[in-house]
């Protein structure tokens, strides 16, 4: 009877220490992949997702994905793992697995309402034995990166690797200048206001391999058609853009700069958009990811796709090829031709 107090006692005091339970994981729907959900403090949640290396010394990458989008790119991960770096994503809160019932997808109020998601991804590498860090984000996860490494920078992440990052709007002059602004400022007072998207399914197509891509995704979670962005969203996204702007020079770690060598239009879908960025334009990306940091170096990735891991096979060989240099190095050719 004494010994089981005295364990209760202990257990009692533990608890009251803070010392977390052990965390549970699930099996996830991607094979050789486990999962765990974060519950929020505002309500909502977030889902780390992970696969460990067998080998290696404590290397990892921590990928966040973009808008319209959540972690299914499995040949990704796989490649890292192979060459020993434990690779974990985070579907970010209202994204992909972590959706809620009800719950509005992708609307949040700040770019820094995403740092919880992401430190609590840390907190479980860190937990794991993962002490070396790459970072990497694509598209709107490019852009929740690099403010993350601007403003709340974890020491446990020793690089920034940017996937086409989010750093301009893809528009005319007169949408980027006078009318983002315009609904940027409603959406600071009045978020909820639907703003509807052009029906363009040039870049699905690109990446289904219902159509002309090779991937199989959870079109619930990554819709073909747009989904409508709202004013609060807008805004969300043109304040993190333009606190960038007046912050330059602020990420200390090595960056890596990723970005096709050319941009695509129109909404049908040509053989164009398999070998060219269909989202955004690389000239903003290049103009604008120059300035994060005083370490960089950029990659033009000529044929790649938005998302570069996702370009055809023959782009993709060259690109892991010269992202594990860098990592190793941090040095790389400034255009890479696939052979």
């Amino acid at each position: 009877m004494m010994k089981f107090k005295i364990l209760l006692i202990l257990a009692v005091i533990c608890l009251c220490a803070g010392i977390p339970s052990a965390r549970t994981w699930q099996p996830d729907s991607l094979a050789g992949y486990e999962y765990t959900r974060i519950e929020r403090a505002d309500g909502g949640r977030c889902t780390v997702i992970r696969r460990q290396a067998t080998c290696g010394d404590g290397r990892g990458v921590l990928y966040v994905h973009g808008y319209n989008d959540y972690f299914f790119q499995k040949e990704e991960g796989d490649t890292f793992v192979d060459s020993c770096y434990s690779f974990y994503a985070v579907d970010l809160h209202g994204y992909g697995r972590s959706i809620l019932p009800g719950e509005r997808p992708y609307q949040t109020h700040s770019i820094s309402d995403y740092y919880a998601d992401i430190d609590s991804a840390l907190s479980i590498m860190r937990d794991d034995g993962v002490g070396r860090i790459a970072f990497m984000g694509h598209s709107t996860g490019g852009l929740i990166t690099a403010s993350y490494m601007t403003f709340a920078p974890s020491p446990s992440i020793d690089a920034l690797i940017l996937n086409s990052p989010f750093l301009e709007f893809n528009m005319n002059g007169f949408m980027r200048g006078f009318m983002v602004p315009v609904m940027g400022c409603i959406g600071a007072h009045f978020p909820g206001i639907a703003i509807p998207q052009a029906d363009d399914t040039a870049y699905g197509e690109s990446c289904s391999a219902d159509f002309h891509g090779e991937w199989r995704y959870n079109y619930a979670w990554k819709t073909l058609h747009p989904r409508s962005i709202t004013t609060g969203w807008l805004h969300m996204i043109k304040s993190a853009q333009t606190s960038l702007r007046k912050n330059p020079e602020r990420i200390l770690v090595p960056i890596l700069l990723m970005h096709s060598d050319n941009s695509v239009t129109g909404s049908v879908w040509t053989p164009a958009h398999q070998r060219g960025d269909a989202v955004l334009n690389v000239s903003d990306i290049e103009k604008y990811g120059r300035c994060l940091g005083p370490c960089e170096t950029e990659l033009t990735v000529h044929g790649g796709m938005h998302d570069l891991f996702l370009s055809a096979p023959d782009v993709r060989k060259a690109l892991y090829a010269a992202v594990f240099k860098w990592l190793e190095t941090k040095t790389v050719l400034g255009n890479l031709v696939a052979d």
